[in-house]
Order: structure tokens, then sequence, then C-alpha cells
């Protein structure tokens, strides 16, 4: 695999797109990558189902932007943000996924490297739904609220006005 460039912020998204409103994470990602310019300092990775693929990339960034669905039990859409440090600060991990989120940084920070600030957006959802490629519309309506959350966290790291977004 080819050595990610460094970057002051990476946002990965993570999910599977064959499980519905699971994908979620993925969707975002697509939306940043389609839609909307980000500044020469931050790129945008469509994690897929994760694994420890996504070590290099976690280790070649300064701040790690992750997204992803988690069944915590809120209404579908219900949007989070939240600052892991332990395992346990995580929601609820989705079997869908190769290797947990948890399990990916743990492995990293076992690696001994310092870690990256790691700031975790989740949107919440019913249930995996298996071979269905949409999102249902209350996840759907999340996407672009997302999009915005990531701005305006870019915005308080970088500089306010640098990231922007079309709508669809």
């Amino acid at each position: 695999m080819p050595q990610n460039p460094k970057v002051a912020i990476r946002i990965i998204g993570i999910g599977n797109l064959l499980m519905g409103d699971e994908g979620v994470g993925v969707h975002i990602a697509r939306h940043l990558l389609d839609r909307c310019d980000l500044p020469d300092n931050v790129d945008c990775l469509d994690g897929g189902t994760g694994s420890l693929v996504l070590l290099e990339p976690l280790q070649s960034a300064d701040r790690i932007l992750l997204v992803d669905a988690t069944m915590d039990g809120q209404p579908p859409g219900t949007l989070r943000r939240l600052v892991p440090k332990f395992s346990s600060d995580f929601p609820p991990s989705l079997a869908a996924h190769d290797i947990g989120l948890r399990d990916l940084l743990d492995s990293f920070y076992l690696l001994g490297d310092e870690p990256p600030d790691v700031i975790l957006f989740t949107v919440s959802i019913a249930e995996m739904q298996n071979m269905v490629t949409t999102l249902s519309p209350q996840v759907a309506a999340a996407v672009p609220l997302v999009a915005s959350m990531i701005f305006d966290e870019i915005g308080e790291i970088e500089k306010p006005g640098l990231a922007s977004c079309t709508q669809a």
C-alpha cells in the first residue's frame, strides 16, 4: 500500500455500503469528496469496513476525524461528537466491520507512536440491513449535517471559511 502523505487532518468514513445505514460513514466520506472543497492540509478517505489497513493513514495525520454508524438505542439519524481516549469511550461496535474502531485504535496505541487527536462522529441507526445500498430517510438526512459538523471542526482547528460544500 502506498504511503499516505502527512496531513494535519484526515477524515475517515467507516462502514459497509452493502448493509444500508451501517454504511453511513462511507456515504459521508463520499459526500465530502464529491461535493466539498476541503483545505489542502485536509484529506478524506473511504475507510470501508476498517481493518488494520487503516493503521498507516492513522499514523500519517495529526488529527483524525472518524465517521461511523452506531446502534446505541437512540433514534435513527441522531448525531454525536465524541473525543474517545480509551476503548471504553467508544460506542458499541458494529459486527459488519472486519475489525472495530476500538481494536484499530488500540492497535495503533500499542505501536508506541504518539497518538493523534481523534474525534469520532457517530450516526445512530436502528438496525443493520443485508444487501441494501441506500440509506433510510432519517440517516440520509444526517449526511449533510455531519458534513457541516466536520466543517465546523475544521474551522476550529484551522481558519474558518476554508472548507465549503455544495448542496445536492
